[in-house]
């Protein structure tokens, strides 16, 4: 049993990306497939499949790499709410990740957005994560 479903999620990406692996598999949930989705639209990975299975199911991310460097497109992801913490940003104190060049993947009550989303739609809730 995990007891931090998001942070073991986060942690299976930063292992993957530094053994350099193409693809990681890692099992789904529903805040997991909607902070995939949010990563695959701001450009960290370069694709994703959810597969279903006997149980919970599992969600298939191919990892993005710069061809050239071998560089790949996430070089940092930081849980920032944790199950003893929970970190809380109103609409007006969203975080500012790497002055805009990251994203701050949150949990609101329009659903898990980044904070370029939030900001727009002027919502504040849970931050989930750091990913730049």
């Amino acid at each position: 049993m995990v007891t931090d479903p998001i942070g073991d999620y986060l942690t299976r990406i930063r292992n993957a990306v530094k053994a350099n692996h193409r693809i990681v598999e890692i099992p789904a949930s529903n805040i997991k497939k909607e902070m995939t989705k949010v990563l695959h639209d701001k450009g960290f990975i370069q694709n994703y499949k959810f597969v279903a299975d006997d149980k919970q199911g599992i969600i298939k991310i191919a990892l993005k790499y710069n061809p050239q460097t071998k560089q790949s497109a996430i070089s940092k992801l930081e849980r920032i709410s944790k199950p003893g913490l929970r970190k809380y940003a109103g609409a007006g104190e969203l975080p500012r990740v790497l002055n805009g060049l990251g994203i701050a993947i949150l949990s609101t009550s329009k659903g898990v957005i980044s904070d370029k989303e939030a900001r727009k739609d002027h919502v504040g809730g849970e931050v989930l994560c750091y990913v730049y």
